[in-house]
């Protein structure tokens, strides 16, 4: 095959996980709101998805020359993430859940994300997947962002809908996309302001006070420790900021005034508390192993007319779920990223990583996830595998698809090679 034509294996197919990844939570709002049908339904066709999808992947993996699964171990990270999974799993057992069999599918489909991600990331370029699973994963916000931006406002001037799409689940997605075009910016792959700036603005008009504030301390380290971005450029990006902010003032100041007057309700942040007394009262009754996966929705009492989904904090949301044992893995998975990412060579890329894990901790004091993490498991295995370094085995492409790029030369000695082949081995070869 000439070099010309080859395309990296599973780059479209990564490309449509990214977009399922990030499109699926307009899914039930649409299911329900347009269709008229039920929210079960929406989110049995969104699990379907993603089963559906794993499926194709396991397919593909099974059908090409990949690097074996083990090779995954390798990062502390993921196996920090694995022991989530089997603990989280585990707990089933003992779980508090309204219904045992689906909170077990919710569970499948947390544990199917993960898996299609290291699959898609076993195969081929590295780089390349990661980068087509970023730039689906990104249409996918800006397609879900167009949709919150023309849907009408909620009572409370925030954007989305009250009962299937949360403003907070809108700005994290919108957040996570801005990073992944920052990454894929420092790659050189395309210019992704335009994109970057609407999901900027789509962030603020959430007005999702935890996730502006994560973003806003997070972006702010980026551009402090990024060297690559030149002055000129952080006090365009500042004043463009102050710019956007005196722009939607009416709004901020109306909002100000509905959440001062209505701060003693439990889903506003000062509202909290009674959650969060409640959570860490209930979790101490069951200190190492929590009360399980899932145990939470229709199980514990209201908040006045608010019904918890989850603790509201990330780590008393793990510390309910799974006790103890529950705080130690996040940090463990937590932790041991972090660590990885410091040790990272590139300098502007792991300055966006960390960015990334500061936003997901700063969110998690007011935010969490009812069956993964913050930082979902799948953007975990993603980070781990850009963090590796060359010289532990991220070869761009299997030695035997690059045996296939190459054309055989016959020597006299009637011993085939296939030119190319021996400087990448070698290289290979010198790295071990």
């Amino acid at each position: 095959m000439d070099d010309n034509t080859y395309k990296p294996t599973g780059s479209g197919l990564a490309f449509a996980v990214g977009f399922f990844l990030s499109f699926r939570i307009v899914i039930t709002v649409f299911w329900v709101r347009v269709l008229g049908e039920e929210p079960q339904t929406g989110s049995e066709i969104r699990l379907a998805l993603s089963f559906f999808l794993f499926g194709l992947v396991c397919l593909a993996w099974l059908d090409s020359t990949s690097r074996a699964l083990g090779s995954m171990l390798r990062h502390p990270s993921i196996r920090w993430v694995l022991v989530f999974l089997v603990f989280s799993g585990c707990s089933l057992l003992w779980s508090e859940t309204a219904s045992p069999l689906a909170s077990l599918t919710y569970w499948c489909g947390t544990a199917a994300d993960f898996t299609t991600v290291a699959l898609l990331l076993l195969k081929g370029s590295v780089p390349g997947v990661a980068g087509s699973l970023m730039k689906g994963f990104v249409w996918g916000a800006c397609l879900v962002a167009a949709i919150a931006w023309i849907m009408p406002a909620q009572y409370d001037l925030r954007l989305g809908d009250e009962d299937f799409l949360n403003p907070n689940t809108i700005g994290g997605l919108c957040a996570f996309a801005i990073f992944f075009t920052q990454y894929l910016t420092s790659r050189k792959e395309g210019k992704w302001w335009p994109v970057t700036v609407f999901l900027a603005v789509t962030v603020l008009r959430t007005l999702s006070k935890s996730t502006i504030a994560a973003f806003v301390v997070s972006e702010s380290f980026l551009l402090i420790q990024d060297k690559q971005i030149s002055r000129r450029a952080k006090v365009f990006l500042t004043v463009s900021v102050m710019l956007v902010v005196l722009a939607f003032w009416g709004l901020l100041e109306a909002y100000y005034d509905f959440y001062t007057s209505y701060g003693n309700q439990a889903e506003t942040l000062t509202g909290r508390t009674a959650i969060w007394a409640y959570v860490l009262d209930a979790g101490l009754q069951r200190l190492w192993i929590g009360h399980g996966f899932d145990s939470m929705w229709n199980v514990v009492p209201t908040f006045g007319t608010f019904e918890a989904r989850h603790a509201e904090n990330e780590v008393l949301e793990q510390f309910y779920s799974y006790g103890i044992a529950g705080v130690v893995i996040l940090c463990g998975v937590y932790g041991s990223l972090y660590r990885r990412i410091r040790t990272f060579g590139q300098d502007s890329q792991r300055v966006i990583f960390a960015s990334i894990v500061i936003f997901v901790v700063v969110r998690g004091v007011a935010e969490a996830d009812p069956f993964d993490l913050l930082l979902p498991l799948w953007a975990i295995v993603l980070l781990s595998v850009l963090t590796e370094p060359a010289s532990e085995g991220q070869v761009a492409e299997p030695v035997s698809r690059i045996a296939e790029q190459n054309p055989p030369i016959q020597l006299s000695s009637s011993k085939t090679l296939r030119s190319g082949t021996f400087k990448r081995i070698g290289a290979v070869g010198d790295s071990i």
